[in-house]
C-alpha cells in the first residue's frame, strides 16, 4: 500500500442546484457547505459548517441512506445550525458544523470509503472536526483518523476518549437536578419518580444515577432485550408497557431518551410529570412559535432544552482537542446545572419558553464573545 506524504484532497461535486437559505450570520446561515464525491470508493458527502465565530466547527458525521441529495442537504444545514447553538451553549469554544453520508453503512461502508472521508475531512484544514453520529461508531473514527488529525471520539488506545455516553448520561442526570431545584427547590431526586423512555446505552446510564440519586424509575423501550438488560443491573425498576403508558403514568420527572418528536401535542396534553429532561435529540415536534414549546409553559411543564443537556457527549470527546482527561472532562460536565439553570431563570424572568431561552443564551455568547471572522486554522 502506498503512503501519501499528505492527504490526496477529494474531488468535489458541482454546486449547480446548490442554494443555503437566509443570511450568512451566525445565527442564520452557513458559512461553508462543500460537497465531495470519490468514484473508486463510493464516497457521497456533505460537510455543512454553520459557524466558526467561536472556533473551529465541531460535529458528527451522520451515515444514513437519504432518499435524495436534497434531503441530504436539509437535514446537514439542519444539524449543523443546532450544533452552533449546542457547542456555544455549553460554554466550548467551538463552532458548529455536521456532515452527512450518503448510503447504507450496513452495506457500503468500508476502510476506502472512510479514508477517503478522512482525506475530505482533512481538505479543510481544520475549520471541520468530526465525530461520531447516527451510523458511524468509534472505531470508524479510529479510521477516519489514519488520513486526518481533525477528529474526535476515537477509541482509547488510539488517544481517544471512547464512548460518550458515559457523559451524556451523567450530563441529563446533572441538569435534570438543576431543574429539580427550580421546581421543587432542591436538587435532590429522592422520592421522586423519574420515566425513561429508550434505555439503549445512555438510557441505560441515566437508570443508574436517578436510582443512585434515591429515586424511583420507570422504563419502557421497544426493545425487550433493553429492558431485560436494565432489569438483570436494577431488579427494581419498573416496567411500562410503551411510552404512551408512561407519559399518562404518575411521574415528576420525564425523560425522552429514544427518538426525535418525543414531544408532541398530544404527548404534552397527556403527561403528568412536572419536569421533561432527557437525552434524545430534536424532542420538540414543532418548535415553531406557539409550538409545544408554548404549550409545554402553558401546563406547567419545565422542559430542559434537549441540545444542552445531552451536551455531555460533544464536551466528552471535545475534550480529546487537549489530550483527553475524563475528570477534566467530567468536570465540564457538571458546570451544565448551571447553565440549566441559567436557562430555566431567564425563561421565567421573560415569560418566555427554556427553549427560547437557550437559543438567546447561546446567541449572546457568539455575539459577545465570537470572532467577527471565519475561524482559520493558525489565526485567531
Amino acid at each position: 500500500m502506498t503512503t501519501l506524504s499528505r492527504p490526496e484532497a477529494p474531488r468535489t461535486a458541482p454546486l449547480a442546484s446548490f442554494r443555503v437559505p437566509g443570511p450568512f450570520d451566525p445565527a442564520h446561515g452557513h458559512e461553508q457547505v462543500v460537497y465531495c464525491n470519490d468514484a473508486a470508493s463510493g464516497l457521497r458527502a456533505i460537510i455543512a459548517v454553520h459557524s466558526t465565530a467561536l472556533g473551529p466547527a465541531l460535529g458528527g458525521t451522520r451515515y444514513y441512506p437519504y432518499d435524495s441529495e436534497d434531503a441530504a442537504l436539509a437535514d446537514v444545514l439542519r444539524l449543523s445550525k443546532g450544533m452552533t447553538y449546542k457547542n456555544a451553549l455549553a460554554g466550548l469554544d467551538l463552532g458548529g458544523g455536521k456532515a452527512v453520508i450518503i448510503g447504507d453503512p450496513t452495506r457500503e461502508k468500508s476502510e476506502a470509503l472512510l479514508r477517503a472521508y478522512g482525506r475530505f475531512v482533512e481538505s479543510l484544514g481544520g475549520r471541520y472536526v468530526t465525530a461520531c453520529d447516527v451510523g458511524t461508531y468509534v472505531t470508524d473514527m479510529d479510521v477516519i483518523h489514519r488520513e486526518t488529525s481533525f477528529v474526535v471520539g476515537r477509541s482509547q488506545p488510539h488517544g481517544g476518549a471512547g464512548d460518550p455516553s458515559v457523559l451524556t448520561a451523567f450530563g441529563v442526570f446533572t441538569a435534570m437536578r438543576a431543574c429539580a431545584e427550580h421546581v421543587w427547590g432542591t436538587g435532590s431526586l429522592r422520592g421522586r419518580t423519574v420515566g425513561v423512555a429508550g434505555v439503549g446505552k445512555v438510557g441505560h446510564l441515566l437508570v443508574g444515577h436517578a436510582l443512585e440519586a434515591g429515586a424511583t424509575v420507570v422504563v419502557t423501550d421497544v426493545s425487550d432485550q433493553a429492558v431485560d438488560a436494565v432489569r438483570r443491573e436494577h431488579p427494581e425498576v419498573e416496567v411500562a408497557v410503551d411510552t404512551d403508558a408512561l407519559v399518562h403514568a404518575d411521574l415528576d420527572v420525564y425523560a425522552p431518551c429514544a427518538l426525535g418528536g418525543a414531544l408532541d401535542a398530544a404527548t404534552v396534553e397527556a403527561l403528568r410529570a412536572r419536569v421533561v429532561c432527557g437525552s434524545a435529540n430534536n424532542q420538540l415536534a414543532d418548535d415553531g412559535e406557539g409550538g409545544i414549546p408554548e404549550r409545554l409553559l402553558a401546563r406547567g411543564i419545565t422542559y430542559a432544552p434537549d441540545y444542552l443537556v445531552n451536551s455531555g457527549g460533544v464536551i466528552q470527546v471535545s475534550d480529546e482537542l487537549e489530550g483527553f482527561d475524563f475528570q477534566r472532562a467530567k468536570h465540564r460536565v457538571e458546570k451544565l446545572y448551571g447553565a440549566t439553570k441559567a436557562v430555566l431563570e431567564r425563561a421565567e424572568e421573560q415569560g418566555i419558553s427554556p427553549a427560547r431561552a437557550a437559543d438567546h443564551l447561546a446567541e449572546e455568547r457568539i455575539t459577545a464573545i465570537g470572532s467577527s471572522r471565519m475561524y482559520l486554522p493558525g489565526r485567531r
